[in-house]
């Protein structure tokens, strides 16, 4: 009955195997592998079971010789498809070369290109039969195909043979003429193979590689400077001339010519260009203007303004548009040579595109968070805004939560010390234990940088001690070491302390650490040492060789300053070190016996003994591992390993004087797309949709600043990619590599400003008027203002770029105004970003945002589809609330100076983005204080527009000065230093999240029709209970205007009460509603894209309501 049952079962599997076997015979012949229902002749040899590996193998290669020598097309295709499939699995199929060779004259293209592929890989182990094909590839580099031509010539370069080097040389030249940039690409792959095979053809090399360099095609450019880079990296005057071609075709080069590219372009500048680096340097962008002043000032000695030679300016503006590339090694490439090129207030425009790649492989993790751990060392500020994009997760791979470790205790400063150790006192508890020992030393390395928390942090590895896992306790005792011997006076309860636990600690280097404290520090324990001492000579033979030395030192030690009870037991260690198997150790006991103990043939050292081993020792530096790798090229291997691999390229220092730029003219040079400039009239009608998706996607974001202020947003550009809100004030000069256009608006008149003024005006007082043409909208869109574009060469437009970055005149402002209006909600098509997040603030905008909505311009722009707002949808001032005022610095802290701080609840006078401050300052001492003023900022990509100087504040005056801070949505505390001409005082701006809105007005219907399109997760509600005395509207309306700066919403329903706003910032519709039950609950419910600032805002409200 189970044999049967067995056999059933047996059965149905076979049956089911051959089933399954049949399906993927079927999948197979539709996927066109022509694989045979039944088993071939090679198939039956390598499956037979009595027949050696070996015999089965040469049955199959026999096999498909007979076919390879058939005469039917199909069967040799088919047998050349197995050959390369098993060149693929990594078997070798070199004993079919005669049989392969024959075929390379076929007519059939397919069977060809497969015979090709064939002897590339195997042309060099046999060379003999390659070369008695070469005629039949020389005829083959002249058939109209061109793959069999390319092919031709890949495999004329991997016959590894001295003999053909003139043909080959011959068949390179004509290939680099070819028609084809396929072939001539091939070419160049070409020239690095002969190369390496014969080198003395170096010179007929560069030459190919000069006329390939002048090649137009994208297809080749990335092929020739590989070679170049391989065959003659340091002849930089083959480049002079292609450098801007190279420049403007990198875009459009494939992902790893980019890279090859941009590292070569990289030490070109480092050659080419002066730095931009200079100590106090200014950048003077309106060079065009002063031409004249500078000519009759060259034979002056005196420093001038760093002025950014175009070339230079050039390259950074056409590779920015590549950090958005999708591939890491492009954007890795990008951001070094930002890095080793940019002006220092430039360099973070790369950080979120280096923050985006952390989502990727964890092999990309580990070298992209290398070159993050270097940079994070000399600019800090970079990556502080992005600080929880460092925090461990707990399926990080070790050397990944390692160098996390790093980056987060590099930007350890004292603004977030506290959320760091916090995060700190959670890795410690990991079960990984390399990674908590490297918690342990990152938090020493906090305590000795940071001195306000070197106390907590210590207390905090005593509490550690008591860790039941030993490595814990070994790491911690090895930093307390460390950070004793910086304030050693303070801490000999934490000495007896260790010594109480050296029983239980049997970490070498920990046991170590506590002895060479007993040592260094006897004298404060003149009780324990001793004792220490005693437990160690009787374990001294099972000890580790660096615990032996140690207790060598602390006898010396206690021998000298404590001789009364030691000296037996020293006499009794030394002993015993004295016959020890490590030569080091007897060595060090004969040494410290002869010093210590004087007697005749000691010397005049003996006298020392007590300066030479009790001498102050300075005090270890706990430091990055990272500290010294930024003398290596970021993204370079050296770089990674720490070391100088074979093959790196120093990269070359910045000249003390700038080679001459004219070598870089060419005659030709490719025009840009042109427009005559209109001066003093109205703005020229243009269609918009070309740019309608682009300065939308601008206005979602914001661009970022580096705070310098040195290149204002004043020219358009459009740039391909989901993260244009990478964009920074460096706008100014972009143009794009598409389109080439290039707008500028320093060229403006103070006329034409002037009108632009008086427009900008008219608008604010009548809002309801007739909207004004279309082309006054799209022209403003355009980003040209009342001025079209310029018209100039390519290498005109990017010094007229440069020059326009430092304007301020006011019709960039208007422009900017305008453009940026339509953002008063969320655009629901476009995806949401990780980096969008209130975690990650983007750095403060320096462009202007409106204060004031036009009417015409947003009804024109409704016509583009570039936004979905309501067009009644605008901005009023602030209804009547309770004004709360904030203390800033108290009199006692403020030595007299005393300082408080209110929001007026007004548009900022500054720049539309920052929300109005008003700081009243008393002086509060018997003596005037001067030169008030604002000093250092925190984050440093804060963007604060600070008061003047206050030049003096007689005794018990007050005064009241305006501030703006641009808080970028966020209620991220803005720190910075109140000085005065003696003192500084850290203080702090902590914003309510109600004060980061600006009151606006609708009617119900558009709102009704905006909480609509932001539902899901843009909405938070919540049922809160009402305290009595606030149910009735009047008290609704004075309670949501003590929380946040909305304006109220007429509503047709006495049950409900609507308010609208918008964020500061970037102009996020805000909307609050609340309907009233019939008991004393009402549901209060907001609407916003800023989920963040919602959830925030929900729990202030719901506590100003339950509030009596």
């Amino acid at each position: 009955m189970d044999c049967s049952g067995m056999d059933a079962g047996f059965s149905s599997l076979r049956s089911e195997a051959a089933g399954a076997m049949r399906t993927v015979l079927v999948s197979a012949e539709n996927l066109q592998l022509t694989l045979k229902p039944e088993l071939s002749q090679e198939e039956q040899s390598l499956t037979h079971t009595n027949s050696s590996p070996k015999d089965s193998h040469k049955a199959g290669n026999e096999d498909l010789k007979e076919m390879l020598e058939s005469n039917k097309e199909s069967l040799k295709l088919e047998a050349m498809k197995r050959i390369v499939g098993l060149i693929a699995k990594g078997k070798s199929a070199s004993e079919l070369f005669p049989a392969v060779v024959k075929n390379v004259a076929s007519k059939n293209i397919e069977l060809k290109k497969l015979v090709y592929v064939y002897l590339v890989r195997y042309a060099e182990k046999q060379q003999d039969l390659a070369l008695l094909s070469i005629s039949t590839f020389q005829r083959a580099l002249k058939d109209p195909n061109q793959f069999i031509r390319a092919s031709a010539l890949r495999v004329l370069s991997s016959i590894r043979v001295p003999i053909i080097v003139p043909i080959m040389m011959l068949a390179i030249k004509e290939a680099a003429a070819d028609l084809s940039p396929y072939v001539r690409k091939t070419s160049a792959h070409a020239i690095q193979k002969l190369y390496s095979l014969d080198p003395d053809q170096k010179e007929q090399l560069i030459e190919v590689i000069e006329k390939l360099l002048k090649d137009k095609s994208t297809l080749v450019a990335g092929s020739v400077v590989m070679a170049f880079e391989e065959v003659c990296p340091d002849r930089i005057d083959l480049i002079h001339k292609n450098y801007r071609k190279l420049c403007n075709l990198l875009v459009d080069v494939e992902e790893w010519g980019q890279v090859v590219i941009i590292s070569m372009l990289t030490r070109y500048a480092r050659t080419q260009f002066t730095s931009p680096w200079t100590e106090g340097a200014e950048f003077d962008e309106n060079k065009a203007f002063y031409d004249s002043d500078s000519e009759e000032k060259k034979d002056q000695t005196e420093a001038k303004p760093y002025i950014m030679d175009p070339d230079h300016r050039l390259l950074l503006r056409n590779t920015k548009p590549l950090l958005q590339s999708r591939n890491t090694a492009v954007v890795m490439a990008v951001a070094q040579l930002y890095w080793h090129l940019a002006p220092k207030h430039e360099v973070s425009i790369v950080t979120k595109s280096l923050v985006r790649l952390l989502r990727s492989h964890r092999e990309v993790q580990y070298i992209v968070l290398q070159n993050i751990a270097t940079m994070s060392i000399q600019r800090k500020g970079m990556f502080e805004p992005f600080i929880k994009s460092f925090y461990v997760r707990s399926t990080d791979a070790t050397h990944i939560k390692t160098l996390k470790l790093e980056i987060l205790t590099n930007l350890a400063n004292e603004a977030n010390i506290s959320t760091i150790l916090r995060e700190f006192q959670t890795y410690v508890k990991s079960q990984d234990k390399a990674f908590a020992a490297a918690t342990i030393q990152a938090i020493g390395r906090c305590a000795t940088n940071i001195s306000e928390v070197t106390d907590t942090c210590l207390n905090g590895l005593v509490l550690l001690l008591s860790n039941r896992d030993e490595t814990v306790v070994a790491e911690s005792i090895v930093v307390i070491k460390k950070l004793l011997q910086t304030q050693p006076t303070q801490h000999g309860d934490i000495i007896k302390h260790m010594a109480k636990l050296f029983d239980n600690v049997t970490v070498p280097m920990a046991r170590a650490s506590i002895l060479w404290l007993m040592g260094e520090y006897c004298e404060k324990v003149p009780k324990i040492a001793p004792d220490v001492l005693r437990k160690m000579a009787k374990t001294f033979t099972a000890e580790e060789d660096i615990v032996k030395l140690q207790t060598v030192n602390l006898a010396a030690k206690l021998y000298l300053t404590n001789s009364k009870q030691t000296k037996l037991l020293t006499q009794y260690i030394l002993n015993l070190g004295k016959y020890d198997q490590n030569y080091d150790i007897r060595d060090r006991t004969r040494f410290i016996r002869q010093l210590i103990v004087p007697n005749e043939k000691s010397g005049a050292l003996s006298k020392y003994a007590r300066r030479i081993l009790l001498a102050p020792k300075p005090a270890p530096g706990l430091e990055s591992a990272f500290k010294d790798r930024d003398r290596y090229q970021l993204g370079t291997l050296s770089h990674s390993l720490n070391l100088k691999a074979t093959g790196y390229q120093e990269l070359p220092d910045w000249p003390a004087v700038a080679p001459d730029q004219s070598v870089r003219n060419v005659e030709i040079v490719e025009p840009l797309r042109e427009s005559a400039p209109i001066v003093g009239k109205t703005k020229q009608p243009k269609s918009d949709k070309f740019y309608s998706d682009d300065e939308d996607e601008k206005e979602e974001e914001g661009s970022d600043s580096s705070g310098s202020g040195s290149e204002d947003s004043s020219s358009s550009s459009e740039e391909s990619g989901s993260e244009s809100e990478e964009e920074s004030s460096e706008d100014s000069e972009k143009t794009s590599s598409d389109s080439g256009k290039s707008s500028s608006g320093s060229e403006k008149s103070s006329s034409e400003s002037e009108s632009d003024q008086k427009k900008k005006k008219k608008t604010k007082k009548a809002p309801q008027k007739k909207s004004k043409p279309a082309g006054d909208s799209d022209s403003d869109e355009n980003g040209n203002g009342p001025v079209g574009q310029a018209s100039s060469s390519s290498s005109e437009s990017s010094s007229d770029s440069e020059s326009d970055s430092e304007s301020d005149s006011p019709a960039p402002k208007k422009k900017t105004e305008e453009k940026a209006k339509p953002k008063v909600a969320v655009n629901s098509k476009k995806e949401v970003s990780l980096l969008d997040l209130d975690d990650f603030s983007p750095a403060p905008t320096n462009a202007p945002k409106p204060s004031v909505l036009s009417q015409s311009l947003l009804s024109d722009l409704e016509g583009l589809s570039l936004s979905n707002i309501s067009s009644t949808v605008q901005v009023t001032t602030s209804s009547f609330g309770p004004l709360k005022t904030y203390e800033l610095l108290h009199h006692m802290t403020g030595k007299g100076l005393s300082a408080k701080y209110h929001f007026p609840r007004q548009p900022c006078l500054y720049q539309p983005s920052m929300v109005a401050v008003q700081v009243i300052l008393t002086n509060s001492s018997d003596h005037a204080l001067e030169e008030i003023h604002i000093g250092d900022q925190s984050p440093a990509s804060l963007n604060i527009h600070c008061f003047n100087t206050i030049e003096r504040l007689e005794p018990g005056a007050s005064v009241t000065v305006s501030m703006g801070i641009d808080f970028s949505d966020s209620t991220q505390a803005a720190n910075f230093q109140l000085c005065t001409k003696e003192d500084q005082f850290s203080v702090s701006i902590q914003p309510a999240v109600g004060e980061l809105l600006m009151a606006s007005t609708m009617t119900e219907q558009d709102f009704c029709k905006e909480q609509g399109k932001l539902q899901g997760m843009n909405e938070a509600s919540a049922t809160i209970t009402m305290a009595t005395a606030n149910a009735s509207r009047q008290a609704i309306n004075k309670q949501v205007l003590s929380v946040a700066n909305v304006g109220e919403v007429p509503s047709s329903q006495n049950n409900f009460s609507r308010f609208a706003g918008q964020t500061v910032s970037s102009r996020a519709l805000v909307l609050v509603s609340l309907e009233l039950s019939e008991s004393s609950g009402a549901l209060l419910t907001i609407n916003t894209e800023k989920s963040v600032m919602a959830s925030m805002l929900l729990q202030d409200l719901k506590q100003a309501f339950a509030q009596a």
